[in-house]
């Protein structure tokens, strides 16, 4: 230790403590948060002022990078070259900045997150924006400071005529803060400041009407406006913002074209971990990304599959990818050098009074430059005035100094006003000159008069402040490149798909798919019918059903499981196409196979779901009720719904409300009915009781009908070789039940009469007058007829023809669609307007195989 010192011990958490909050304390107010007045960091500020005191104007030529950045780094800014030079480029990026301060020429990087060139290649110059941020700032209008090494001065703030905060927004991570501000639109703001000076007393709901919602350079939508509000009122909100796409046909196949994309995304990126979620299978209906952006906008389009549902996909896009993302408000900018969270008319209000100063600072300096001029101009009068004496005192004078002190004696004049006399040049002596001066005079004269009245009046510096902005607006002001949907947020995949009725076909082989109903015909009895599908080979049309696109689907299997989709999740097809199979939909086991499946209303609905029972039969004769409520909480691997004993298989479902009465027919032409309240209400995984006593062991259950109205509705019942038949449950004369209501279990009575001719029985449908029919053929033939047309008869007859077969075809499926209201035509388009399902439990239509 050298003489002299002294070594002063110190704690090291104390030490630890002071210099960190020095550390901090700079972090937060010279580096990382924006300034609330022009809204810039110390960085931006210096690389503006830079350039204008270079001379880089919007009207000059551009310089190279290198050469502003030496400049800022040498007079103003004691950090790296780097932070100085990602800077300015970023103010010169178009989807950076929403209004560029910087002019670039040259490559400054791209929104693929491309760097940019390196400085000694790329040039730069102020926009025209810009110098109206830096106007006024040589009258003394806003503070100065020394720099790093004491030498030169620069501003604390711009003397903006910019709402730089709110137009630009700002980002930056401090220490214990940061701060993360969107964009806005320039008119907007400008609108919305005009009307704050016109009433300090503006509510932020009035102030919503000028300045709408952030405005993004990337454009985008603001989906949602809750997220808006709450941070206009308090400083802090989530905005969401989706890119802009829309759904056409590129070469035949539907894609999705995106052309904006969020703010802050990069566009690469988004691509690749589109691919990445498309190859992981977590985005399904997908199969091209394109990018073909150019120099005349983006471009990203992703090429669908053919069974793939546009709608859906985009919001799986949304959903899982970056085109839709939020933006985090948190407007946090220092006022007086303190950081504080500000809402929006807190910052117009900081603006306004900004600019005040500014106003109220450069007329001040103005006025006394006047009256300083006006001091000399007076000077120069009495001179002229007297021009020969004054002339006749310089010569007498033997120098500058002595004929001063005389000018000064003789004339009572300033100090100033004799330098001026002295330093005259002869040409002010013409005629011409003089009259110059007294204009001048005069001029000044009204000039600081009018500067007074300037300072003197509060109303005239807030009017020449709206005007400057008006001017601004003029000059800047453009439309929103954002558009804001109102009432996103909770919009769903719902809202997007229109409500209408289509026919759901699954094929023997679990192909499934969804037409619209009016892609079918209605035809007269005993027609040969129209191609339906295209099944693949030796594959059949197995179920038919009619349901409406936001109807919830629960799917039961041969082993008893039970499944769950949204009806509109089932992938379209036309009449003719093959459909998809539903393993690749539902997580259903190899060996296993959907047998039936009902249509439900909205299974959130407490009421619905608890008022309404599943019904199901096996083949075996067993039947099993449940509460519609045990069956509301899906899983994708699926739920149990009965246990399934050995040798047997689910065939049927239906919804009830636990006030029917349940019929079942079996393959040899017996028919039992009862009332649904015999099988009291079980848990998901009991097994059931027995429904129907089998005839023998080659005997099975083909159907079961749930009967609401037995006096209104009849059975239909449809034998294998397309004989079938119409007979009541309950004489409508007289009420007497035709087919009588039994204890569950028993043998059941004749319901058609089977024979070599007919076939064994394969479907049991109730029916009234209303309905139409819809038959298909194991050979993909489908016939509609009317129910009206088939006249009643006794339950133990054979029945008529329904259906012409051609060879050894046989009949598959047996549906039911409501009767059109003016049905005269052979052969017309069905309207899906007129149709209704079944009934509003939803109905299961299938048939099982021949053993």
């Amino acid at each position: 230790m050298e003489e002299g010192e002294k070594l002063i011990p110190i704690n090291i958490e104390d030490e630890m403590k002071s210099a960190y909050i020095d550390y901090s304390m700079s972090v937060i107010v010279s580096r990382a948060l924006p300034d609330v007045r022009d809204g810039l960091k110390p960085v931006h500020r210096r690389v503006l002022y830079g350039m204008h005191e270079l001379g880089v104007r919007s009207n000059t030529a551009h310089k190279k990078s290198a050469r502003i950045v030496g400049e800022v780094l040498g007079k103003y800014h004691p950090h790296g070259d780097t932070s100085v030079y990602d800077t300015m480029v970023r103010m010169a990026q178009e989807w950076s900045l929403r209004y560029m301060l910087v002019d670039g020429q040259g490559n400054f990087g791209s929104i693929d997150g491309d760097s940019p060139a390196a400085m000694r290649y790329t040039e730069a110059r102020m926009k025209k924006i810009s110098e109206e941020m830096l106007a006024d700032i040589d009258k003394e209008t806003v503070d100065h400071k020394l720099n790093f090494d004491d030498t030169l001065q620069e501003p604390t703030v711009l003397p903006t005529r910019i709402p730089g905060l709110l137009v630009n927004g700002a980002s930056g991570i401090a220490v214990g803060m940061a701060t993360n501000m969107p964009p806005h639109n320039l008119s907007e703001v400008i609108d919305g400041t005009v009307a704050f000076i016109d009433n300090n007393d503006i509510e932020i709901d009035e102030l919503i009407q000028h300045v709408k919602a952030p405005d993004f350079p990337t454009g985008g939508t603001i989906y949602g406006y809750d997220g808006v509000r709450e941070a206009f009122k308090t400083g802090r909100g989530r905005i969401v913002i989706r890119g802009k796409a829309r759904i056409e046909e590129v070469q035949g196949r539907e894609s999705i074209i995106v052309t904006e994309i969020p703010y802050q995304v990069n566009k690469a990126d988004m691509i690749k971990k589109t691919a990445d979620l498309i190859n992981d299978k977590k985005i399904d209906g997908i199969s091209l990304i394109r990018d073909e952006s150019d120099r005349n906008g983006m471009r990203i389009v992703y090429v669908l599959k053919r069974d793939a549902i546009p709608n859906i996909v985009l919001n799986m896009l949304y959903k899982y990818t970056a085109l839709q993302s939020s933006f985090s408000v948190n407007n946090i900018a220092l006022v007086k050098g303190r950081p504080q969270l500000l809402n929006l008319k807190e910052m117009i209000h900081y603006f306004v009074e900004h600019r005040h100063d500014v106003v109220v600072r450069r007329t001040t300096y103005e006025l006394r430059k006047a009256e300083e001029r006006a001091h000399i101009l007076e000077g120069l009068i009495i001179a002229s005035d007297n021009i020969d004496e004054v002339i006749a005192l310089i010569r007498a004078s033997s120098n500058a100094d002595e004929a001063r002190a005389k000018l000064m004696e003789r004339f009572k004049l300033s100090e100033i006003q004799a330098k001026a006399i002295v330093e005259m040049r002869l040409r002010q002596l013409t005629g011409l000159e003089q009259d110059k001066l007294r204009s001048e005079y005069e001029e000044l004269m009204k000039t600081i008069e009018d500067l007074k009245d300037i300072l003197d009046k509060k109303e005239r510096r807030y009017e020449i402040i709206k005007d400057e902005l008006l001017v601004i607006k003029e000059k800047y002001g453009d439309e929103r490149r954002s558009q804001i949907e109102y009432a996103g947020g909770d919009l769903s995949i719902e809202d997007m798909i229109p409500d209408e009725q289509v026919v759901i076909t699954i094929s023997h082989a679990g192909y499934i798919k969804r037409t619209s109903l009016t892609e079918y015909k209605t035809q007269n009895r005993g027609g040969v019918g129209q191609k339906a599908s295209t099944t693949r080979n030796e594959d059949f049309l197995e179920h038919l059903f009619v349901g409406t696109n936001h109807q919830y689907m629960l799917f039961f299997t041969q082993k008893g499981k039970c499944f769950w989709m949204r009806v509109y999740e089932i992938p379209e097809g036309s009449k003719t196409s093959k459909g998809r199979a539903i393993q690749n939909l539902i997580n259903i086991e190899q060996d296993d196979k959907v047998m039936a499946f009902i249509c439900t209303q909205d299974l959130k609905d407490e009421d619905y779901i608890n008022s309404h029972y599943v019904i199901m039969a096996t083949k075996k004769g067993q039947v099993k009720k449940t509460a519609l409520e045990q069956y509301s909480r899906p899983r994708t691997n699926g739920i149990n719904a009965i246990t399934i004993k050995e040798d047997d298989e689910l065939l049927e479902a239906k919804l009830t409300t636990g006030n029917s009465q349940v019929m079942l027919a079996l393959k040899s032409g017996k028919a039992i009915r009862f009332e649904e309240e015999k099988t009291r209400p079980m848990g998901r995984n009991a097994s059931g009781v027995r429904g129907i006593r089998l005839a023998n062991d080659a005997d099975e259950v083909i159907g079961m009908i749930a009967i609401e109205n037995p006096q209104e509705e009849s059975v239909l019942v449809v034998s294998e070789k397309g004989y079938g038949k119409r007979s009541y449950i309950d004489d409508p004369e007289d009420g007497e039940a035709i087919y009588r209501i039994t204890n569950r279990g028993g043998k059941g009575v004749k319901t058609i009469s089977v024979t070599e001719k007919t076939g064994h029985l394969v479907a049991i449908k109730s029916v009234t007058d209303e309905d139409d029919l819809m038959i298909i053929n194991r050979s993909g033939i489908a016939i509609r007829m009317e129910v009206a047309d088939l006249r009643v008869m006794g339950r133990a007859t054979q029945g008529v023809k329904l259906i012409n077969l051609k060879g050894s075809d046989s009949i598959a499926a047996v549906a039911k669609v409501m009767k059109e209201d003016d049905d005269e035509t052979d052969e017309k388009d069905v309207d899906s307007a007129d149709i209704q399902d079944v009934n509003e439990n939803g109905t299961t239509i299938d048939s099982s195989e021949e053993e």
